[in-house]
């Protein structure tokens, strides 16, 4: 694949972590003729969020930060570290928290992609006199007659298009995938060939602000009491209590281990109830369900489905998916059933829809039904 371009293309501004994906985003745009700004998001500071920090790993490090400017330095162009610590606790972590509280499993990084890492971006990139934004994210754009949609990117083993379902059309109509017909060890053969630092650089899979991945420290930190406000209510299993918990916060659905159950088969914690503290646990099998509601829905690929529309559904970010048909509810609300039972949506949760490799949009799991 050439890598050079030729011309000037305008000015972009680039999310740059100062891992491989966004170094070698912002590389191959300067080399195609686009007059790249670089810009790291702060979202936090570690002394706020605790746990112990994960090192180059982290897109908010300062491993991260230094890494990312390195590349702005060899490639020429401008990079600037922009504080977003108000907006992503706003936005982000208070609801991160509301969530566990309401006995919901939530995906912050939704959140994070729509409103930090695009529209709050593109506000920065309008001030800059750029009119579109890039990443590194593993996915294609696609558009038709006005309408924007993101669809997999080549290397389906890196797909990211899950967590990107929340962006809005005029962030869509903005934004460039520079990855999008790479594949990763490609991308690492690029960084090599450009000396880049970050070329054998490892993933980072974890929550940005709970580096140590444990929310469960995160919560009790965060909230100084809750363990002892919530602890000692009951397990529950057909109506029969079976044994007390640490707090219904503290557990997800489909969970199996930590349990603390002697009951001579596997358990798997199957629901959640905040207002009688209450965690509800079952067999496998109890785990699967028919179908569900939706919330929060956005579209992207169509501005509505028909009724029934049948879809490729994703209910969280490493599901293979499986077939389900959709419908518009008054209020805004999707309702998904599935062609087969799945196991464990939780509301929370993110519900993605595909029409082949094309991301149709999503919305977040309120009820699960069957």
């Amino acid at each position: 694949m050439g890598l050079m371009g030729t011309g000037r293309e305008g000015r972009i501004v680039v999310a740059m972590s100062g891992g491989v994906d966004s170094s070698v985003a912002a590389a191959l745009l300067v080399q195609q003729g686009y007059e790249v700004v670089g810009i790291t998001l702060k979202t936090h500071r570690y002394e706020d969020v605790g746990g112990k920090e994960s090192g180059e790993t982290s897109c908010c490090s300062l491993d991260g930060i230094n890494d990312a400017r390195a590349v702005a330095s060899q490639f020429g162009f401008p990079h600037y570290v922009l504080d977003f610590s108000g907006r992503f606790e706003q936005e982000v972590i208070a609801p991160f928290v509301a969530e566990y509280l309401a006995g919901r499993t939530p995906n912050p990084c939704v959140l994070c992609n729509r409103i930090i890492k695009w529209e709050e971006l593109l506000k920065k990139a309008r001030a800059l006199g750029a009119g579109k934004v890039a990443t590194g994210h593993y996915a294609r754009l696609c558009s038709d007659a006005g309408r924007y949609w993101i669809a997999r990117g080549r290397d389906k083993g890196k797909d990211q298009s899950y967590a990107l379902w929340g962006l809005t059309q005029d962030s869509l109509s903005r934004t460039v995938f520079p990855l999008a017909d790479l594949t990763k060890p490609r991308v690492r053969e690029i960084a090599r060939d450009l000396g880049l630092a970050s070329a054998g650089k490892g993933e980072s899979y974890e929550i940005c602000f709970i580096p140590d991945n444990d929310y469960g420290r995160f919560l009790k930190e965060r909230l100084p009491g809750l363990a002892g406000s919530v602890d000692g209510g009951e397990m529950v299993r057909d109506g029969n209590v079976i044994g007390k918990h640490r707090g219904y916060p503290f557990y997800t659905i489909g969970q199996r281990r930590g349990l603390g159950l002697a009951t001579g088969e596997p358990v798997y914690v199957t629901g959640i109830d905040r207002e009688r503290n209450t965690v509800q646990v079952g067999s496998e099998r109890a785990l699967y369900h028919r179908g569900l509601f939706a919330r929060d829905v956005n579209l992207m690929k169509y501005e509505r489905l028909p009724d029934g529309f049948q879809a490729d559904v994703r209910i969280r970010y490493k599901d293979g998916g499986g077939p389900g048909r959709v419908w518009m509810e008054t209020g805004g609300r999707l309702r998904v059933e599935f062609a087969e039972p799945r196991r464990a949506p939780a509301p929370g949760q993110s519900v993605v829809l595909y029409e082949g490799d094309d991301l149709l949009g999503g919305g977040i799991i309120a009820e699960v039904t069957g």
